[in-house]
């Protein structure tokens, strides 16, 4: 059973918080200080060199997740002096002999040298949403070409830029990573994956070779890809259906993997890369079981919801814009309504300020798209959750399958009778002639007809969960046309006291709501007599520490 806030926390950010970075799974780097020689090999400052060379690019961006950017000042600087090396040797200009590394303690971190060299490097000391993904805002603030992202990341496509990915590799001992994958699976014939994270990726192919020495032939290790929508996010698998393989994962795998690949593999078994005394003896195997029905029963809580809020928690994964609006046009066919939000990263405190929202759907890569925390005021679903809230009780049928990427999703995996209840009501609006032939019979019908809904958190009958579906007090024929035809405007409609308020001709649950429960309405109200306008009066002016009201200078 899924808890959830009974109201709203404090509507400020804390102090303890302000820093906290919401990215899913970010693993925490050692906190002792890298040496020249594992700074170079870290950050693989040759190869981004290379590529930036090859590429052509002057202005680059240079992206760190929190944890990395105390050596974000010596990247750059070592950076910067191997992209002057390499136009140096280009033009065949003398330079001494030395090697980079000689070099690394010579650099000074003044903008002199930076200046004289042809290439522009520019540090990201802070991102708009999780540091998985790439800002490509922040870096199109200083006019960057390219991006260096470092760290790990969700490798979700991006929209304008072009990203080089730095993992930062870790490093690992192979002989208990090959002991523990024996002990696990002790039968040489047993179809395995091989996988490990990103910052571990680099050691894949030294211990598959170590377990092919060792007896096993039934082992694959996918290489990695940008496709967060394949078979297993992110890696490139030839076999269309992997249920007959287990997988051996090398670190702990973000909880959106885990949930994506519980209903495509036999089993999932990890290796924990977390510093320990002692290493276990077996892998450990991962049961998703209560994390799905604690999904499941989000996603069910919200099926009575008639407000949603689309909240965008990425601008750079591509096609997220045509996402955003198949998702609106998908709610609005099931009747319901939505607004859409952009709040950067997302916190309790930021999206309790709207409390009409009785649910939430994120638009953000695979990984950040999942938020579990019973912190917040309202659930928080995925477009994929969203697809199965709107489903009829009598078709939802849910196989166990989850998934993190909005790329896939079906949008239009809403109730058949819904969607049709949706089109003729459309073309009441839009066909006048049809007005008096379905308005006053069958959406009325058809309303009457529908099976009561309840709430099944609080088991009470709910009457306006579909609020598009409902139809207003049918006025004369003549009236009712000329609305019709009226152009659309964005005015309150005041109603009787008991009925619900709407917009043009349309029940509307934020206008309700703003009518009914909002404590303070702003300066002024569509459903309130506003006060007749008096005389402008001088106010208080001056500094903090002491006022002055009109032409007394007395300190207030």
């Amino acid at each position: 059973m899924t808890t959830l806030a009974t109201a709203p926390p404090v509507l400020s950010t804390p102090d303890t918080h302000i820093l906290e970075d919401p990215t899913p799974f970010i693993e925490v780097q050692n906190k002792l200080r890298l040496s020249p020689h594992q700074l170079l090999e870290v950050y693989e400052v040759k190869r981004t060199a290379q590529e930036i060379k090859q590429g052509g690019w002057r202005r680059i961006a240079l992206q760190f997740p929190d944890g990395m950017l105390r050596d974000a000042s010596l990247v750059f600087d070592v950076l910067g002096e191997e992209l002057r090396r390499i136009d140096v040797e280009k033009e065949d200009i003398p330079e001494k002999d030395e090697s980079l590394e000689q070099s690394f303690n010579e650099l000074k971190t003044d903008d002199t040298q930076q200046s004289r060299g042809r290439h522009r490097l520019h540090i990201l000391a802070d991102t708009s949403y999780g540091a998985c993904c790439v800002d490509e805002i922040a870096a199109e603030h200083i006019d960057a070409e390219v991006v260096v992202h470092y760290g790990r990341s969700c490798l979700s496509p991006t929209a304008r830029l072009p990203v080089i990915y730095v993992f930062t590799s870790r490093p690992l001992e192979l002989d208990p990573v090959v002991e523990v994958f024996q002990n696990t699976y002790p039968e040489k014939k047993e179809k395995v994956i091989l996988m490990a994270d990103v910052i571990y990726h680099n050691h894949i192919a030294a211990v598959l070779k170590k377990l092919q020495g060792s007896g096993y032939t039934d082992i694959s290790a996918p290489d990695i890809i940008h496709d967060p929508a394949s078979i297993i996010p992110n890696r490139r698998v030839d076999k269309e259906d992997i249920k007959e393989y287990s997988l051996f994962h090398i670190s702990d795998p973000p909880p959106a993997l885990l949930l994506t690949l519980s209903s495509r593999v036999k089993d999932l078994n990890i290796y924990p890369t977390t510093p320990t005394s002692s290493y276990p003896s077996k892998a450990l195997q991962s049961n998703t079981s209560t994390s799905l029905r604690r999904r499941y029963a989000l996603l069910t809580s919200l099926t009575t919801c008639s407000v949603f809020g689309i909240l965008i928690n990425t601008l750079s994964v591509k096609n997220y814009l045509q996402t955003v609006t198949d998702i609106k046009d998908m709610i609005r066919r099931a009747g319901k309504k939505s607004y859409t939000f952009v709040v950067g990263k997302v916190n309790a405190a930021k999206i309790a300020n709207f409390s009409e929202i009785g649910g939430w759907v994120v638009i953000g890569c695979w990984e950040s798209s999942l938020i579990e925390s019973t912190e917040f005021f309202r659930p928080i679903i995925t477009p994929f959750e969203l697809s199965l809230c709107l489903m009829g009780d009598g078709e939802r049928v849910w196989s166990g399958e989850w998934r993190g990427d909005f790329g896939t999703v079906d949008m239009k995996s809403v109730s058949p009778g819904e969607e049709i209840r949706s089109e003729n009501a459309a073309a009441t609006v839009e066909n006048g002639k049809d007005i008096e032939k379905t308005h006053a019979g069958d959406l009325d019908s058809e309303e009457e007809s529908e099976p009561p809904e309840f709430d099944l958190r609080t088991g009470r009958y709910v009457s306006h969960s579909r609020p598009l579906r409902h139809t207003l007090p049918h006025p004369s024929s003549e009236t009712r046309q000329e609305e019709q035809f009226t152009a659309a405007s964005t005015t309150l409609t005041r109603r009787a006291k008991g009925d619900l308020a709407t917009i043009n001709g349309t029940v509307s649950p934020g206008a309700e709501y703003l009518r009914t429960r909002r404590t303070w309405m702003g300066l002024g109200s569509d459903f309130q007599d506003s006060e007749a306008s008096t005389a402008m009066e001088q106010g208080r002016t001056g500094v903090a520490r002491g006022y002055t009201v009109g032409e007394d200078v007395d300190r207030r």
